[in-house]
């Protein structure tokens, strides 16, 4: 049975902006994409899809959420759990039969969430992923979700509610309620799936298949 997290505390959190850096870090990401997709293409494209462009979608929440490793799991099709947090940016890219998506990670330590909100613009989706059985920290994650797209009506975004398969972690609806989801409007899509990544690099779970044919196809819409 689900438990109901307890009344969201209040949080605040000022995210500097600093212009130089965040051009740097973009040149950074423009490099190492490529080079990620480079490295993770496995076929070529067929022959109908022609040349296409990128398609940048950004992975977003705090430190020890399972951002890399669902990341790795989405890429593999394979289970393999990451236990080491994310010190700056991870480019991957990933190929599917109809698009080819870029991913950019951010880590989601208190240093580095001054770089989230400068990336927005720049991206098709945002990805959301939250720590299910980190109770503590849900109106943490709650405040910078809500602060990241109050500037942005439209942009989809998937909340990924992770590790759903810890013991004491909060079930779907829980989590839509911790988050107050409810509260962000109806002008923009807005998805939330329970995943999980197991750790010994078995076959990825229905809930992961489910969150990577949506990003796809999210993807795909905004040809």
């Amino acid at each position: 049975m689900c438990t109901r997290p307890p009344p969201a505390a209040r949080w605040g959190a000022a995210l500097a902006v600093a212009g130089g850096a965040a051009v740097a870090a973009w040149a950074w990401w423009a490099r190492a994409r490529d080079r990620a997709c480079q490295r993770s293409r496995t076929a070529p494209p067929a022959a109908d899809q022609g040349q296409g462009h990128g398609k940048q979608i950004l992975v977003l929440g705090l430190d020890g959420a399972g951002k890399t490793s669902v990341l790795q799991a989405l890429a593999t099709n394979r289970g393999k759990r990451s236990v080491t947090p994310t010190e700056g940016f991870n480019a991957i890219c990933i190929n599917t039969e109809e698009t080819q998506m870029e991913f950019l990670e951010i880590g989601g330590s208190e240093s580095l969430r001054s770089y989230w909100k400068m990336y927005l613009p720049r991206v098709l989706l945002l990805i959301y992923v939250v720590d299910s059985a980190d109770h503590a920290r849900l109106p943490v994650a709650k405040q910078l979700l809500h602060q990241l797209i109050q500037s942005n009506s439209t942009l989809p975004v998937v909340v990924l509610a992770n590790k759903q398969d810890l013991e004491g972690a909060y079930c779907i609806t829980d989590i839509h309620d911790a988050l107050a989801l409810s509260d962000i409007g109806d002008k923009r899509k807005m998805f939330l799936i329970g995943t999980h990544v197991a750790e010994d690099g078995s076959e990825i779970s229905s809930g992961m298949k489910d969150a990577k044919e949506l990003i796809a196809q999210l993807i795909l819409e905004t040809q």
